[in-house]
């Protein structure tokens, strides 16, 4: 996952001032799937013509619009801190949804989701369901990414250890426990199998982890060793054996992969996971796009190419490599094909980066800004 400079990118959670409108308990609750409610969102599918998203009930189109909920400002990954500082995780949501935003992508890490290669962790599967729930009552969708080896230093010598087939189980139980708790709420939007899978080869081939930034480890290897299989046979084969596992427990949620638009990087690069031949089983297409300075229009031909017969999804956006008016350009010029787009929050509100008086606040502070009053979402009582 690309990720802003250091010194802009530093992902800053603190702990707001702002009240919650249910009460949530600190300890989890038993592992089930989240008991059932008065929804207040309605589950979503793609359009019968595969062109973009509607509700499964009304039929109209819906355009996601959010953020990635990834890490806090000391760089703990949501399952460091979500039990203790559950307030906060409360408190985020309802900031999120005052961004006018409708959905949250949030990254579970499998170190803490598998205990062993067939156990499964029944404390963080406990506060998911919590976490479901909340999706629920404020009326956020949630992007479920899974499969995070993000810190290297949590992932378990016996994970790195095993071989390719054995591996992919794990992933597999991964996910089947996962989809096991959000199958019945209508909050949960999605299934990401993974954030950014590559194949082999590249820098230390032997390694699973790949990119190292930050300190973290956002891109992975889901194999070591090609052994006379082309790249679509590899990706192929990977992806069934993740969605069949899914399926199993779970035949509504929509599958997706979050990737790498190689076709920004190398001009004539099509894709691999969403290939038609490849990436059968998936229901939308999902890339992450930071756009290129001076050349938007570049950037908008790159995203062309994911244009695949499925709603599209820009996963991951923010001013990186651009101005704020170049990334505002960039989605005006994909609004004609693309059905949702996912930035970033860390933890504060505009007026909190506004306070901070620094060049990271006044970036972040005006971004935030820009995407809140350019969302879909309609809000009668959002500050300005």
């Amino acid at each position: 996952m690309k990720r802003i400079q250091v010194a802009v990118f530093a992902l800053a959670v603190s702990v707001p001032v702002v009240p919650s409108r249910t009460a949530w308990a600190d300890e989890p609750r038993a592992v089930a799937p989240p008991a059932s409610r008065a929804p207040t969102l309605e589950w979503v599918r793609p359009s019968d013509d595969k062109t973009h998203f509607v509700g499964a009930m009304t039929g109209k189109k819906v355009v996601l619009w959010g953020v990635n909920y990834d890490h806090d400002d000391s760089g703990r990954l949501l399952e460091d801190y979500w039990d203790k500082g559950w307030k906060t995780v409360v408190e985020d949501f309802e900031e999120i949804k005052a961004l006018r935003a409708n959905i949250v992508r949030i990254h579970l890490q499998l170190p803490k989701f598998m205990d062993s290669p067939e156990r499964a962790n029944p404390e963080n599967l406990a506060r998911l369901a919590q976490l479901v729930r909340l999706a629920e009552d404020v009326g956020l969708y949630l992007d479920v990414t899974g499969l995070g080896c993000y810190h290297k230093q949590d992932v378990p010598k016996w994970y790195d250890a095993l071989a390719e087939a054995e591996r992919w189980a794990v992933q597999a139980r991964f996910w089947k426990a996962v989809a096991q708790v959000c199958r019945d709420s209508p909050a949960v939007f999605c299934y990401d199998l993974m954030n950014e899978p590559i194949l082999s080869g590249g820098k230390n081939p032997n390694e699973w982890l790949a990119g190292e930034l930050g300190g973290k480890w956002f891109v992975q290897r889901i194999t070591l060793d090609l052994a006379g299989r082309t790249d679509k046979e590899v990706a192929r084969a990977w992806i069934k054996t993740l969605t069949d596992a899914i399926r199993e427990v779970d035949d509504r949620h929509m599958i997706t992969i979050g990737v790498i638009p190689w076709a920004q990087t190398f001009k004539g690069a099509k894709p691999l996971f969403h290939a038609p031949d490849v990436g059968g089983p998936l229901d939308f297409v999902s890339v992450h796009f930071y756009p290129k300075k001076g050349d938007i229009e570049g950037s908008l031909a790159a995203l062309a190419v994911y244009e695949v017969g499925k709603p599209l999804v820009i996963e991951e956006i923010f001013p990186l490599g651009c101005s704020i008016e170049e990334a505002g350009a960039f989605i005006e010029g994909s609004r004609k094909y693309v059905d949702g787009w996912i930035s970033f929050y860390w933890g504060k509100t505009i007026e909190e980066y506004e306070k901070d008086g620094d060049l990271k606040g006044a970036i972040i502070s005006q971004w935030l800004r820009y995407f809140r009053d350019h969302s879909p979402i309609a809000s009668k009582d959002v500050k300005k």
